[in-house]
């Protein structure tokens, strides 16, 4: 039927046809990866072949970071295999700067693509993520486009804080809220960031953002507000990440970027765990053990009314962000251990101590 109205409009009306426009070829541009590596001598070898992968993929750039460990043999070894693989070494670090942001800087200086795809060393891409990320490109007009990775949980510790954790960070970090141009909210994962060239370098890329324990959404926030298009989306399909293979490293990281996490603010941070310590349950449980007869009893029916509301609700979390109902078991465990890395994280950054792969840094102000 339209059809039939353009024929009449151009033959008995005189209408113009419609100016045909080309799609942006954004799958005909190339793509530089870059990888920060400090001392990532069990993640790297997975991370830069899941990248190889990539056929969209022309350059890998792994800036080793003063690593410790096996890295720069591996990376070595691997790079025979792979003739896209370039190595870069990041030098003494910089006063003023965060080792990784310093590392993803000297990568980005040494890249030649029209976009760049900054990856941590951690994370695994899966076949066709690259593809998926210039087409959500396209699709949205963007020019950062940012997944929140599957996140691997193995260890105890793991399944009970990182399924808790990415919950409580879906709720402030809306996918919506960050993808609508007329809000000012601004974030992406710095496990997967696609960022137009142009764009990287107009907002001052990572050097813009050299102090910042939190690059990643700083550097989104610096995107939006130069009047770029962001896309924030989840990365099941995409992505996998496993951040933390010990108590002491999940301890340490989640202290490092927890309040940041949380607005940097003392009124943010007692909110926060106002909200998701089960307050009730224990207060209800304390009373009614320490009170005798019916009316203790009554007060542990109560509390067990709270214990069953609470884990109602965090299963209902755990299926909106497509984790596995069976975290539920852990909900008070990781209630607990969220509130005390809060208060730790809180401790950190009010005192300048953060302690990051045997590095010291003083969070910016």
């Amino acid at each position: 039927m339209q059809f039939v109205f353009l024929f009449y409009d151009i033959f008995c009306r005189g209408a113009r046809l419609p100016a045909l426009q080309s799609p942006p070829q954004i799958s005909a541009q190339r793509i530089s990866a870059i990888i920060p590596a400090r001392n990532e001598q069990e993640n790297i070898e997975a991370a830069v072949r899941s990248i190889a992968a990539q056929a969209e993929i022309e350059e890998i750039i792994v800036v080793d970071d003063e690593s410790a460990d096996n890295t720069p043999e591996i990376l070595e070894r691997i790079a025979t295999g792979i003739p896209r693989l370039k190595i870069l070494r990041s030098g003494e670090l910089p006063v003023g700067w965060v080792g990784k942001n310093n590392a993803l800087w000297t990568g980005a200086q040494g890249a030649k693509g029209d976009w760049l795809l900054f990856v941590d060393a951690d994370t695994v891409l899966l076949d066709g993520a690259v593809d998926n990320a210039l087409q959500d490109a396209e699709r949205y007009g963007a020019a950062l486009v940012s997944y929140s990775p599957e996140q691997l949980a193995h260890s105890f510790f793991e399944r009970a804080l990182i399924p808790f954790i990415y919950c409580r960070l879906a709720r402030r970090f809306s996918f919506a809220a960050v993808n609508d141009p007329s809000r000012h909210e601004a974030a992406a994962n710095g496990q997967f960031i696609l960022i137009r060239r142009d764009a990287y370098h107009q907002i001052g890329g990572h050097r813009a953002v050299a102090a910042e324990i939190l690059e990643d959404v700083a550097l989104a926030r610096r995107a939006k507000q130069a009047g770029f298009i962001l896309h924030f989306a989840p990365g099941y399909g995409v992505a996998r990440t496993r951040m933390y293979r010990s108590f002491r490293a999940l301890w340490q990281g989640w202290a490092k970027n927890l309040y940041a996490l949380l607005g940097a603010t003392v009124v943010g941070s007692a909110r926060e765990i106002a909200v998701t310590f089960p307050w009730l349950f224990f207060a209800l449980l304390i009373a009614g053990t320490c009170i005798p007869g019916r009316a203790g009893g009554a007060l542990l029916i109560a509390a067990a009314a709270a214990f069953a509301l609470g884990h109602l609700w965090y299963a209902r979390e755990l299926k909106a962000n497509r984790y596995s109902a069976r975290f539920i078991i852990y909900y008070e465990l990781a209630a607990f251990l969220y509130a005390g890395l809060i208060c730790v994280s809180f401790w950190k950054y009010r005192h300048g101590n953060i302690s990051w792969k045997d590095r010291q840094y003083r969070p910016a102000r």
